[in-house]
């Protein structure tokens, strides 16, 4: 085995890593599960919103607690995970159906989360979905 054969292993064990906790990320919002979703996210997180609207971590899980986002359907075909030391970025989309303050909305989004290692563990540091209408 060549250190480029271990390498590419190392790589591919991490991004399996990341695709379950993007799989994680997104049952727990729409199961209403805010506390596995907050700890997943890094302290930092900013999470951008379709509709150009950022928010922080405390703002959002505020916003999702409280009703304002409540998520009944995602779908999130993943493009590629591209891998770069303790930065790993996902492309992709995210497909769903919302409500938002009150207004039920369709999402057909192309998006990228950037996860960083964070403390040993891999943590959601950005989100940023872009419609595709």
């Amino acid at each position: 085995m060549t250190s480029s054969d271990v390498l590419d292993d190392s790589v591919a064990a991490v991004k399996a890593e990341i695709l379950a906790l993007e799989d994680k990320r997104y049952d727990a919002v729409v199961d209403g599960d805010f506390d596995t979703f907050a700890s997943l996210c890094h302290p930092d997180l900013t999470y951008s919103h379709s509709d150009g609207s950022r928010d922080t971590i405390e703002s959002y899980l505020r916003k999702c607690r409280d009703e304002f986002y409540v998520y009944h359907r995602i779908d999130h075909p993943v493009s590629d995970v591209l891998v770069h030391g303790d930065v790993a970025i996902v492309v992709g989309e995210m497909n769903g159906e919302i409500t938002a303050n009150g207004t039920p909305i369709e999402l057909a989004n192309n998006c990228i989360a950037v996860w960083v290692r964070h403390d040993g563990a891999w943590k959601l540091l950005a989100y940023q979905p872009t419609p595709r209408r």
